[in-house]
C-alpha cells in the first residue's frame, strides 16, 4: 500500500476527519440561522370555539344560545430595523468561516497523522528486520564459536559472550514484533482497513534545502495562514459581534406587519356573521426594562470576547513554538542524516575489517560483536532520522498553514513499492 493510497482511504474512513466534516456541515448552518433574523416570517393561526347556553325571560320558555366561531389569521412580519438581527447575520458568517478554517486545519492534520503512523509502522518493521538480521548473524557466529571450540581454536569466553548477545537479540526481536503490531493497529485505525504491505523508503534518499531559508519568513507566513489561528480569529470576531448583539437589546425594533383575517363568528348579539379584512402597519417595540438581562448578557459577552482574545494570543505563542521546533528539527535532521550515512558506511567497514582481523588473530570475538552492534544501531538511527526529516518537513508546513496535497505527493516520492 502506497502513501497516496493510504491517504485516499484515510479521507473516507478516519473517524477524526469524518467528525470534522460533520462539524463543519453543522457550522455552515450558522449563515442561514443568522440570515433568518433579517428575512420575513409568515404564520397562520386558526381559532375554533364552541359556545353553549340558554336564555329565559319571565315565564317564556327558555331558548338555546348555541353558536360556533372560527377565526383564521395569516400574518406576515418583516423586520425593518433590528440591530440584534444585523449583528446575528454578521456573526453567522464569522462562525461559518471559523468552522471552515477548522476543517482545513483537520485536513492538514490528517496528512501529518497519516504520515506519522505510516512512518512509525515502517520504522517498527525496520527495527524488526534489523533485529532478525542481528539475531541471524549472532546465530551464525555462535555456530562458528562452537566449531572453533570443538577444534580447540576458540575459547569458552567467546562462546559465552556470543550466547549472551544472541539471547538479548532474541528479546529485542520479540519487542520489535510487539511494536510493529501496535504501530500497524494505529495506522489501520486511520485508514479504516488492513494495512497491507507498505512501500519502503527508497535507497537513494536525498534531502531538500529549506525554502524559505530564514525563520522570520516562516513566522510571517504562519501568523497569516495557520488554519488554527484563522479559525480563532473568526471566533474572536464572532464574540465581538455577540457583544454588539447583546447591546442591541436596548435598541428599538421596527417591523412591517401585514395580516389577513377571516372570521365566521357568532355571538349573543349577532348569531351569524362572516367577515374578512386585511391590515398593514408598522410596529415599533422600544425595550424599557428587561430585569437586567441585557446588561448581564452584555457583560457575559464582553468576558467571552476577552477570553477568545486571550486564547488567540496563547494559540499564537504555541504555533510559533511549534514552528520554531519543526524548523530547527528539519535543519538538524538534514545534518543528522548526512552524519549517520557516514556512520553506517564506517560501521559496515569496521565489521568487515574486524572479521578479517579475527581470522588473522589480531582481533577477538568481542570486537566483532561490538562492531555488529554498532552497525545495527547506526542503521536504525539512520532510518529514524530519515522518517523524522519527512515528518518535520510536513509539520513545518502544517504550522505555517501552507501544507497542501502536493507536499504529500513529494513525501510519497521517497517511497517505493516492494518487489
Amino acid at each position: 500500500m502506497g502513501l497516496l493510497e493510504a491517504y485516499e482511504a484515510a479521507l473516507m474512513n478516519d473517524p477524526t476527519f469524518r467528525s470534522a466534516i460533520h462539524e463543519n456541515e453543522a457550522g455552515q448552518q450558522a449563515i442561514a440561522l443568522g440570515r433568518s433574523g433579517l428575512l420575513p416570517t409568515l404564520s397562520l393561526s386558526h381559532l375554533q370555539s364552541w359556545s353553549r347556553g340558554t336564555q329565559s325571560t319571565g315565564n317564556a320558555p327558555s331558548s338555546s344560545l348555541n353558536f360556533d366561531s372560527q377565526v383564521t389569521t395569516l400574518t406576515l412580519r418583516q423586520p425593518l430595523f433590528n440591530m440584534e438581527a444585523v449583528a446575528g447575520y454578521d456573526q453567522g458568517y464569522a462562525r461559518a468561516n471559523s468552522s471552515e478554517a477548522k476543517l482545513i486545519s483537520q485536513s492538514h492534520q490528517l496528512i501529518v497523522r497519516l504520515v506519522g503512523a505510516y512512518a512509525d509502522t515502517l520504522l517498527a518493521q525496520d527495527r524488526l528486520n534489523l533485529a532478525k538480521a542481528e539475531h541471524n548473524a549472532l546465530e551464525e557466529l555462535k555456530h562458528v564459536n562452537e566449531n572453533m571450540l570443538r577444534r580447540g581454536e576458540g575459547t569458552q569466553t567467546d562462546l559465552i559472550e556470543t550466547k549472551s548477545r544472541h539471547a538479548l537479540s532474541q528479546a529485542r526481536m520479540i519487542e520489535a514484533q510487539d511494536e510493529l503490531e501496535v504501530a500497524r493497529l494505529a495506522l489501520e485505525a486511520i485508514i479504516g482497513k488492513q494495512a497491507a504491505q507498505l512501500d519502503s523508503l527508497a535507497g537513494d534518499f536525498k534531502v531538500q534545502p529549506i525554502y524559505p531559508a530564514d525563520f522570520e519568513s516562516w513566522r510571517e507566513i504562519a501568523m497569516e495562514r495557520n488554519a488554527e489561528l484563522v479559525s480563532q480569529r473568526h471566533l474572536v470576531t464572532s464574540n465581538q459581534l455577540e457583544v454588539k448583539k447583546s447591546r442591541a437589546g436596548h435598541a428599538p425594533r421596527v417591523d412591517l406587519v401585514a395580516s389577513l383575517n377571516r372570521q365566521n363568528a357568532a355571538s349573543f348579539l349577532f348569531p351569524n356573521r362572516d367577515a374578512e379584512f386585511g391590515t398593514v402597519g408598522v410596529e415599533v417595540n422600544l425595550p424599557l426594562y428587561a430585569g437586567g438581562r441585557v446588561v448581564a448578557t452584555t457583560n457575559q459577552a464582553q468576558a467571552n470576547k476577552a477570553r477568545a482574545e486571550a486564547d488567540l494570543d496563547a494559540l499564537s505563542d504555541r504555533v510559533l513554538v511549534e514552528l520554531r521546533r519543526q524548523y530547527q528539527l528539519l535543519q538538524s535532521s538534514i545534518r543528522r542524516i548526512e552524519s549517520l550515512d557516514l556512520a553506517v558506511d564506517s560501521a559496515l567497514l569496521l565489521v568487515q575489517a574486524t572479521e578479517k582481523s579475527i581470522k588473522g588473530g589480531i582481533r577477538i570475538n568481542l570486537d566483532l560483536l561490538n562492531a555488529q552492534s554498532q552497525l545495527f544501531s547506526a542503521q536504525i538511527d539512520l532510518a529514524e532520522a530519515r522518517y523524522n526529516y519527512l515528518l518535520a518537513y510536513l509539520r513545518l508546513r502544517l504550522a505555517a498553514g501552507t501544507l497542501v496535497l502536493e507536499d504529500l505527493e513529494k513525501i510519497a516520492a521517497y517511497f517505493v513499492a516492494k518487489n
